[in-house]
């Protein structure tokens, strides 16, 4: 499944020049920054954009009848929009155990009722093994039979620690948390990863439910589909009570309209039960990057602590070149963010131990796009959006995604690049193992002046002593 760019200007901001906010506001809200990223896990969960909000407003239009406190109503508000969370860390084990798009499988599987066997077989059978030999594909088949049962539970369970845990590092409580965790709970107890039943399972596990699957068959064949998918699995996944208050509304044109793209994200905002603001330089809005790096990097085992290594990496080239200490506060967080599209590439081709065909190395040079595309969707962060995502620009204009000449990469843009091919060579990838530092610079220094800033290679040169060792890739 290819998901392409979101809908909007691509023009790139010319002129060698460092980043300043230009019109940045005194603050910012949460939900703001929030419902964009929520973007990057649509992609994830090979879902349209717009997936997370569009679930977050059908859920909060099925909790209005229960009367809930404002306390219970904002909580309910980010278990909406933060329930695919986690759903980078089980990406890498799909494409190991199916062998086929891991964005695919999860888009598919939403539309699948596991608890029943048959439409199970026509999906294992459908996705395992796509492209490989009969004899291989049979291999996947008996494996994910034989095993499928504890195969499940595993992925959910990763996928449901992860999500949780990156919403106690967002700073939200455990009920955010506990939403997130019990999301595939089902009300007759036949959900995993604990098995919970009825009014055991949180009640936003119960609500995010219900609306994530709304949005999926409504995009798949209207309201009438979803509707009817509803009803079908009233009492088996679905808690009845929530279910009737979805039929009440159910023939609400309005509800269908509001779900539209155009807009979608300041409906959702204005949704907001309790207003959160960040400031601009607030700790939180860092803590954030680095939380959201963390689901990047969780994507793949071969990007396992990338975006905090880029991120140290382009901090102390920064100090080391003299830059302010705003400049390099905004790399790091550039660096941090950086690869944010990479949760829109399939891990088919994130984890290749060969050579990318045309097709499959078009397909990854998206990722600077789609990082762009989300980045730009938060007030604060549109000229952000630039420096990350033109990392992959080059001075001779041969880059992507918009090949941008010399004078129109940012200073900061050319620090994170240098930092990330710096990275790229010292550790581990599909298809060999971690470079030794002399041989990446020799390799680098043939790229100044054409894909590397020079001066940012005579500061990476001279300041290597001081990186700090994140991970056992970095070998002399």
């Amino acid at each position: 499944m290819t998901q392409e760019p979101f809908p909007g200007p691509h023009s790139p901001e010319t002129g060698n020049h460092s980043f300043f906010p230009q019109e940045s506001p005194g603050r910012v809200r949460l939900s703001e920054v929030i419902g964009a990223v929520s973007y990057a896990l649509d992609m994830t969960e090979g879902q349209p954009p717009g997936h997370c909000l569009r679930s977050c407003l059908i859920g909060m239009r099925i909790a209005h009848p229960f009367n809930l406190g404002t306390g219970e109503r904002s909580d309910l508000y980010y278990t909406l929009l933060l329930k695919d969370a986690g759903c980078s860390s089980n990406a890498a084990r799909l494409w190991e155990l199916y062998g086929s798009d891991d964005r695919s499988i999860k888009a598919d599987f939403k539309t699948v009722d596991s608890q029943q066997l048959l439409p199970l077989a026509r999906f294992v059978f459908r996705h395992a093994g796509n492209g490989e030999p009969l004899a291989s594909k049979l291999r996947r088949i008996l494996f994910l039979s034989r095993f499928g049962e504890a195969l499940a539970t595993e992925l959910v369970q990763t996928r449901c620690e992860r999500g949780a845990e990156i919403a106690r590092h967002l700073g939200f409580g455990e009920a955010v948390s506990r939403g997130i965790f019990s999301l595939d709970e089902h009300w007759n107890g036949k959900g995993r990863p604990q098995g919970l039943s009825g009014q055991k399972i949180p009640l936003g596990s119960r609500i995010a439910l219900l609306a994530q699957v709304i949005d999926v068959f409504n995009h798949l064949g209207g309201p009438e589909r979803a509707i009817r998918e509803v009803k079908s699995r009233k009492g088996s996944w679905f808690d009845p009570e929530l279910v009737e208050s979805f039929l009440a509304f159910s023939n609400d044109p309005d509800l269908w309209k509001g779900l539209l793209d155009e807009g979608l994200q300041e409906r959702v905002q204005a949704l907001e039960p309790s207003e959160r603001f960040l400031s601009p330089d607030d700790h939180l809005l860092d803590r954030m990057a680095e939380v959201f790096a963390r689901i990047i990097d969780a994507k793949s085992p071969y990007t396992h602590d990338h975006s905090r290594r880029v991120a140290h990496y382009g901090e102390v080239l920064g100090i080391s070149m003299g830059l302010s200490r705003d400049q390099t506060n905004w790399i790091r967080r550039g660096a941090l963010l950086h690869d944010l599209g990479k949760l829109g590439i399939s891990n088919a081709i994130l984890d290749k131990p060969g050579k990318l065909d045309p097709d499959e190395w078009k397909e990854m040079r998206k990722h600077s796009l789609y990082t762009e595309e989300i980045l730009r969707r938060i007030g604060i962060f549109f000229r952000l959006s630039k420096i990350a995502g033109n990392h992959h620009e080059r001075l001779d204009g041969a880059g992507y995604p918009h090949r941008l000449t010399e004078e129109e990469i940012l200073s900061e843009t050319r620090v994170i690049t240098t930092a990330d091919i710096f990275d790229a060579l010292t550790a581990a990838r599909p298809y060999r193992g971690p470079m030794p530092i002399a041989q990446a610079l020799d390799i680098m220094e043939r790229e100044v002046g054409q894909g590397i800033d020079e001066r940012c290679f005579r500061a990476l040169r001279d300041c290597i002593s001081h990186f700090s060792r994140p991970s056992d890739s970095l070998k002399v």
